[in-house]
């Protein structure tokens, strides 16, 4: 809720971690002022190493932001000796860093979403023949449509050619985790992506905000400790940009130990809402999701676009995201699920749903 009487399902803030100052380690300024390619922050390091063991990788480092990591990512790698092949609804921030390294020499190859045999024909026709390191990149879970990507299968594709993933996990990191069979439907831990597969791999690459579930606009990358050193010591932007400040590290440390104590429990709660709306959905006759992503997208309703669903659910006083996924055909009308949504809202929101679908002649009523 945003203010009295608005229902607010637009906050990507999943676990619902707010991380007020007193809940905070104290820190005695902001930033250094020294660039983080001469000095890293108080507590940098310590923080990047439980990054690393919770996602399952070697080594991971900060950034300020998932846009800083990725306009240095494929720069650092080599640039001109890189064939890229970008899943097609992969999040655009990926895809300015993917632009930029074009600019210097990076082929660039879009393949369908998710689509595992359309990778493989890809690099059997042009492998061989370009002479370049092949990397794949992917969203973790797409944002879209809430499904994990096929990793195992781009690994396996990549392997004869000793290629790379690369992941954006920021929708991943935080809700997903390891044993999500025994645990479903999130699995333990919010370790992300290559938990959730049960994957262990050097050829893969994590850049991740921690901005979603854990609530803290900082970011990471992860992965096998020689290319992390690489970045290391060639990022730009780690030269000539603010390194996170001393106040994002606390937040963020805070937000593991939250993890530790209270993951499980937040995420069982999201679960449980994301169920209910799910269920409350089908019971008005319509579609929402499948997958348990807190991000729900309704599917496509007969003579109500989804533009003026929004717009009757804002005379609703609901507040939903009006958005085209690249991964769908038509503009959707989403609702953020978080921790700290009631059961109450949900059936808020789908009474809601119900006026504006069904009788729009309610709206008269709510405007009064």
């Amino acid at each position: 809720m945003t203010e009295a009487g608005v229902l607010d399902f637009t906050s990507a803030s999943y676990l619902g971690l707010r991380h007020p100052r007193r809940t905070l380690r104290p820190w005695p300024r902001l930033t250094t002022g020294l660039p983080a390619a001469l000095a890293e922050p108080d507590s940098a390091g310590a923080l990047a190493a439980r990054l690393a063991g919770m996602a399952g990788t070697e080594r991971a480092m900060l950034a300020t932001s998932t846009l800083h990591a990725f306009w240095d990512l494929f720069v650092t790698l080599g640039a001109g000796g890189l064939a890229c092949y970008v899943d097609a609804a992969a999040y655009p921030i990926a895809g300015w860093g993917v632009e930029r390294a074009a600019g210097r020499g990076m082929l660039v190859t879009r393949f369908p979403h998710r689509d595992v045999g359309a990778l493989m024909r890809l690099l059997h026709a042009q492998a061989g023949r370009l002479g370049r390191l092949p990397v794949v990149v992917t969203d973790g879970i797409c944002p879209g449509c809430g499904r994990p990507a096929p990793l195992r299968g781009y690994l396996g594709v990549l392997r004869p050619y000793r290629g790379l993933l690369v992941i954006d996990d920021t929708q991943a990191v935080g809700i997903f985790g390891r044993d999500a069979a025994h645990h479903p439907p999130y699995g333990l831990g919010g370790g992300g992506s290559l938990r959730l597969a049960q994957l262990t791999s050097p050829d893969v690459l994590i850049v991740s905000s921690l901005a979603k579930a854990f609530g803290v606009p900082v970011a990471m990358i992860a992965g096998r400790a020689s290319l992390i050193e690489r970045y290391e010591r060639r990022s730009e932007t780690r030269v000539h940009c603010s390194p996170p400040s001393l106040a994002h590290i606390r937040a963020a440390e805070h937000a593991l130990e939250v993890n530790l104590r209270q993951g499980e429990q937040r995420r069982a709660r999201l679960a449980a809402l994301v169920r209910q709306l799910q269920d409350g959905v089908s019971a008005l006759g319509h579609r929402i999701g499948p997958s348990q992503f807190p991000v729900q997208a309704l599917e496509p309703i007969e003579g109500v676009t989804a533009a003026l669903l929004h717009r009757r659910l804002l005379d609703l006083r609901v507040r939903a995201v009006l958005h085209r996924p690249a991964c769908r055909p038509t503009a959707a009308c989403s609702f953020l699920i978080t921790a700290v949504h009631t059961p109450e809202q949900i059936e808020g929101l789908l009474a809601a749903l119900c006026h504006a679908i069904r009788d729009p002649s309610a709206l008269s009523g709510a405007r009064k």
